[in-house]
């Protein structure tokens, strides 16, 4: 599975606003709530209820919001690169300032699981999100994320 098989060049914002966790997500929640014809409020419960077991901050400045839902067909992505690292309890305690939404199917097949370890491995790589921090727009941004 590749990155480019559920994040589309559209789906991609290099210069995104927010003050806080809480903000990051309920926004990402409402820019993809139409596109996945789920509603922003569920999505942002259910990225929030996923977040209570355990930040999705999973250090190196990363964080990958996600959550299942039964009206997704497929893997969703979203990413943005925020315009100031926030705090987002991650496991080594800096600040967030890269963060891909994914939304997942609710059956439990390795689909899901596949594209989870798909973003993860990818945004481990050093020169990877250095390039996601040096891109000066979304485009760019984007293919320095698929790319590689």
């Amino acid at each position: 599975m590749k990155i480019s098989d559920f994040l589309s060049s559209t789906d991609v914002t290099a210069d995104f606003a927010a003050f806080d966790k809480q903000q990051v997500i309920q926004e990402l929640a409402r820019k993809v709530g139409v596109t996945v014809d789920v509603l922003p409020d569920r999505i942002f419960a259910e990225l929030m209820k996923r977040e209570e077991f355990g930040s999705t901050g999973m250090g190196g400045g990363v964080a990958i919001p996600h959550a299942r839902f039964h009206q997704i067909n497929k893997p969703f992505g979203l990413l943005v690169r925020l315009r100031k690292p926030i705090d987002f309890d991650a496991v080594d305690g800096k600040p967030v300032d890269i963060v891909f939404l994914l939304l997942l199917p609710n059956r439990q097949d390795s689909q899901g699981l596949a594209a989870l370890a798909c973003v993860a491995r990818k945004l481990r790589e050093p020169a990877i999100t250095a390039a996601l921090r040096s891109a000066p727009d979304g485009e760019e941004l984007y293919h320095a994320l698929v790319a590689n």
